[in-house]
């Protein structure tokens, strides 16, 4: 990976001195650069975990921060907490391997029992046996929403030969509702892994309309994007995922 230096943030060129507009001119800059370079690290760190990712997202969905300051949030609010939610999903990629960068617009809660799913944290195998509850955000009832859970690492992590594995699949969801006020279109599967730890995502889609979404043919070889594409389904809206592997006698004590 090319480390960021000081010249890519000056146009092509701007490396050697003008000699053109003088030595007060030149000592400027030469003083202007000395300063930058000493903050080469904060500059490349701001531009790579904020600037990038920024600019990615804006070109695939814009962010309407106008809402959110009229409710009182600032747009760096909004900014900080969107860029919390992604960071995650990008470390434990996610993105990238199951669904492009999105920005995230809908508040999703996924609950087993009372262990709430939060971003790369471990459940025992045990805990998710039964469906979760999923609560959802969104405008209105009127607005309808897909879930689905897939596992990107089936059958093992280093071999994920059948990727994706789909684990459950609600269409139909009112917003501001939860999965239960769905159609449960696949049945939720249980995850038993048996080689190495897995990711298990939960992904939300917003739907153009109700009864748009048709079930797949297989669970093995599922793909999210592709699925998306066929149904009109666009990019997520919200998405969380944990880890699971085999659980075994001595890490249930």
């Amino acid at each position: 990976m090319h480390r960021l230096t000081v010249w890519d943030l000056f146009p092509e060129g701007s490396q050697e001195n003008d000699t053109s507009k003088g030595s007060n001119y030149n000592d400027q800059k030469n003083r202007k650069l000395s300063r930058i370079t000493r903050r080469q690290d904060g500059l490349y760190n701001t531009f790579v975990d904020k600037v990038i990712p920024t600019l990615k997202a804006s070109s695939l969905q814009k962010i309407d921060y106008s809402l959110h300051d009229r409710k009182g949030i600032s747009t760096e609010e909004v900014y900080n907490e969107k860029n919390r939610l992604m960071e995650p999903l990008s470390v434990g990629r996610v993105i990238g391997e199951v669904v492009d960068i999105f920005s995230p617009s809908v508040r999703m809660n996924v609950t087993y029992s009372t262990k709430q799913v939060a971003n790369g944290h471990e459940l025992m195998p045990s805990t998710i046996m039964a469906k979760p509850r999923v609560e959802i955000g969104g405008d209105d009832m009127r607005t309808a929403y897909t879930l689905i859970m897939t596992d990107p690492d089936a059958p093992s992590p280093s071999d994920p030969y059948l990727r994706e594995h789909l684990h459950w699949m609600v269409t139909d969801i009112p917003g501001t509702t939860d999965v239960s006020f769905g159609k449960e279109i696949v049945v939720y599967e249980s995850p038993k892994p048996v080689i190495g730890i897995h990711r298990y995502v939960f992904i939300l889609f917003k739907q153009r309309g109700r009864q748009t979404v048709r079930p797949p043919s297989s669970r093995d070889h599922f793909n999210t994007r592709r699925f998306s594409e066929e149904n009109g389904l666009g990019l997520p809206v919200a998405a969380v995922y944990f880890n699971a592997q085999r659980e075994t006698a001595a890490r249930r004590r």
